[in-house]
This record gives structure tokens, C-alpha cells and sequence, in this order.
């Protein structure tokens, strides 16, 4: 069956969340953005934990479902840790998710894991242990958990980023390094650009929203042709078996916070042959810049933009729909216009995911309003500009260019559907 799963999310108890995220709302969310698999995020957390008990009643195939109500939307145990440690006189902050196939499982990972820091501050705890060492408590308490590490290349907390990370998978995790089968490739970069290191060539690439709020679960995701089974699941990621694992779905990276250079301070925003002239150092201020993605990756890189090995999984890139639909009606993300333009297409086409990617011309110009069927389509042949995200700032997506807004205002005969 086909499977669009979003593992990576977290729980009202990880600080910065939506009060929304718990797994109720979650699935509701989830349908109406095609999603059939979803992270629970945060099982560390006592309190979460308890209520995922309550909420989630398991299938005996290392997922689970609603008790309450029924629902196409599977649930998988996940959660996002932090390690910041030392290692050769540098600190280094990572961070990982680690999947489990049941509350047994996840019972053990939270007892180990409660000796090494304190689980109930946050949903994503933090561990002064070296990073291998969550890779071990994982596996000791069952083979069949996975550790992935989380937004790989972000500048802060993961595996290669440019300010605390490592320039391997080797280097970082040592004798664990064997057991890494995947990486999160993060809004800020996409396959094509992990592509560019032969060292990823063995490794699966995942891509997960790392939502915060329901209404962002699903912006990436996987797609999958398996059974709804954890263990199938974890052996096409093992295996990166590209029969079985289909495509991700992908922010278009550059509108990812963390893409170009920059310094957010002084609105600097530098490619990163800019930012080379300049050693990095911010041309307003001569503060040190944070170092994106893309420099990071030309910094690992040992093929051309461009290259691909033979086994890579596809891609494909999507902007959100109420982000379409605002920029086709010149107003904001989460304004009632856009909110009720977003519902009425869900209500007649179906979930988000399809709309953007599966409905025909004739269907979306039915449905939509001319503009935001027109929208769909332009994101669809990647007709879009962006000015890249920098130091913490998403990036700026423009579908309709500077005219929008003036050319987006309903009609008398679109207000009436309003």
C-alpha cells in the first residue's frame, strides 16, 4: 500500500509547540494533509508518554492507532534528543530520532535515558553523553529500534553542522557509525544537494517536517509502497530499498532558515562564494556570519552540483497550500480568507498532499479559485522565485512575482465563495 509518513514531529511538552500537538488533533491534521503515518515525537516525556499509553492502542506490528475514534492515520513511536558534549577540546551539539517499535521498547530507551538527564524538562531532552551513547541505549533495548540523525546539516545541533557538527558519519558516531543507516536531510537542503558526497551514497535519505504545530506536519514527508508494518518499514530504510521507498517530498531548501549565509542582525544575506571572499565575516558589523547549509555542503562535497549516484531515491518539491493560496490572494498565511480557501479545497478535492500533486488542470480550475489553481500549477513546474532563507529567517517564496497582489483581489463572484 502506499504510505506517505512524516516521522519527525513534536509534542505540546517541547518548548516553542502549538498546545494543538497531541495526537487527537494530530490526526485529524494528517488526513486532511494525506499523511497515513505520523511520528508520535517526545515518548521521553513522562507526561506524553502516559497519555500516548491512554491515546494509542498498538496493532502488533510495532505501530499503532487512535482508541477513541477510527481513523486511516497510523501512529509510530518517535522522538528527537539532544546531545551536547565535548570531544577534542570542541563542543559539539546533535541531535537524533529514535524510533521504537513498541511501549516496551520505548519503556527501556526512557528508563536508560532518565540516569544520563531529565526527561520531563522538555519533549526534546538534552544529554551531556556523547551522541554514540544514545545510538547504544537504543539498540540495547531492542535490535529493532533506529537512530537517524536529525536536520543534518543545520548550523546548530546536527551531524554535519557548521558550527558544532563533524565531517563524517565515521567521525561523529565512531564505533556506532555502522548502525547509522539514515539521515534527515532538513528544509534547508535537499537530496540533490546530499548527492554531491559519496560518503551518503550507502545512506537513506528521509525528509519530515519537524513540525511544531499541526498545520505544518506533512510540508516534507515519505512516500513508501510496503506494508503498514515497522519492521517492513525499517528494512526498506536498512536496505534503502528503492522499490519500496518511492520519493520524499521536499521544501524547496532554499526557503529552509538556514540555506544561504548570513547574519539576521544586520539583514546580511551572502551566497557562499560571498561570504568566502569575505572569510565569513559579516561586511556590517565584522561579526562572525553563521555558515548555511549550502556552504557546508560545498565545503563536504567531492562531486559537482549536479552529480547523482545510480542508487537514489527521488524527490519531489512542494510549497505548502495556504502558502499558495496567500500569495495567490495577497494576504497572509493563517488569515481567514486564506483558511477558509484551504478548507473549502480540502472539502472538494480531497487531502492536501493529492491537491498539490495528483489533481488535473481541469479539476483544480473547478475547485480553486483561478488564481490558486494557477498557483498550484507554477509550484508544480517549479515556476517560483525564492530569496533564500539565512540565520534563522525561513525564506521568501514569491509564486506570482510582484504583481499579486494587486491581481489577487476576489471578484464580486469570488467573494461569494467566501
Amino acid at each position: 500500500m502506499k504510505i506517505v509518513a512524516d516521522f519527525h514531529i513534536h509534542s505540546k511538552y517541547s518548548r516553542a509547540t502549538s498546545k494543538e500537538m497531541e495526537v487527537g488533533t494530530l490526526a485529524t491534521w494528517a488526513e486532511k494533509k494525506g499523511i497515513n503515518l505520523l511520528g508520535t515525537g517526545d515518548f521521553t516525556h513522562p507526561q506524553y508518554f502516559a497519555e500516548l499509553q491512554g491515546a494509542l492502542e498498538p496493532l502488533g506490528n510495532g505501530l499503532f492507532k487512535l482508541r477513541t475514534r477510527s481513523t486511516p492515520v497510523h501512529f509510530i513511536l518517535t522522538v528527537e534528543v539532544s546531545n551536547i558534549f565535548s570531544w577534542k577540546g570542541k563542543v559539539k551539539r546533535i541531535h537524533t530520532i529514535i524510533f521504537a517499535p513498541s511501549f516496551e521498547v520505548a519503556e527501556k530507551i526512557n528508563s536508560r535515558l532518565s540516569r544520563i538527564g531529565k526527561l520531563a524538562s522538555d519533549g526534546r531532552p538534552i544529554f551531556g553523553a556523547h551522541v554514540k551513547d544514545v545510538v547504544k541505549i537504543a539498540l540495547d533495548a531492542s535490535p529493532d529500534c533506529l537512530v537517524v540523525p536529525a536536520h543534518a546539516w543545520t548550523p546548530w545541533f546536527s551531524l554535519f553542522g557548521a558550527n558544532s557538527g563533524f565531517d563524517s558519519i565515521e567521525e561523529c558516531f565512531e564505533e556506532e557509525a555502522k548502525n547509522i543507516f539514515a539521515i534527515e536531510t532538513g528544509l534547508s537542503s535537499d537530496p540533490a544537494m546530499n548527492w554531491r558526497l559519496s560518503a551518503l551514497d550507502r545512506i537513506t535519505l528521509l525528509s519530515n517536517s519537524d513540525s511544531h504545530s499541526p498545520s505544518r506536519i506533512g510540508r516534507e514527508a515519505n512516500v513508501f509502497d510496503c506494508e503498514m508494518d515497522y519492521f517492513e518499514i525499517l528494512r526498506v530504510i536498512r536496505e534503502k530499498d528503492r522499490k519500496k521507498f518511492l520519493y520524499t517530498i521536499e521544501f524547496f531548501p532554499e526557503e529552509g532558515k538556514y540555506h544561504f549565509d548570513g547574519h539576521r542582525d544586520c539583514g546580511q544575506v551572502l551566497a557562499p562564494e560571498e561570504s568566502k571572499k569575505l572569510n565569513s565575516i559579516c561586511p556590517q558589523c565584522g561579526k562572525k556570519l553563521t555558515v548555511g547549509v549550502l556552504h557546508r555542503v560545498e565545503d563536504l562535497a567531492d562531486r559537482e552540483e549536479g552529480s547523482a549516484p545510480k542508487n537514489t531515491v527521488p524527490f519531489k518539491n512542494m510549497i505548502p497550500l495556504d502558502e499558495i493560496i496567500a500569495d495567490a490572494l495577497g494576504q497572509s498565511v493563517g488569515t481567514k480568507a486564506v483558511d477558509r480557501e484551504y478548507e473549502k479545497l480540502i472539502k472538494e478535492l480531497g487531502p492536501e498532499l493529492s491537491i498539490l500533486f495528483d489533481r488535473s488542470a481541469e479539476e483544480l480550475s473547478r475547485a480553486a479559485l483561478p488564481r490558486v489553481a494557477e498557483g498550484i500549477l507554477r509550484v508544480r513546474a517549479k515556476q517560483v522565485a525564492i530569496e533564500p532563507g539565512y540565520d534563522g529567517v525561513y525564506g521568501k517564496i514569491k509564486i506570482f512575482g510582484k504583481e499579486a497582489k494587486q491581481e489577487s483581489a476576489p471578484s464580486s463572484r469570488q467573494m461569494e465563495l467566501f
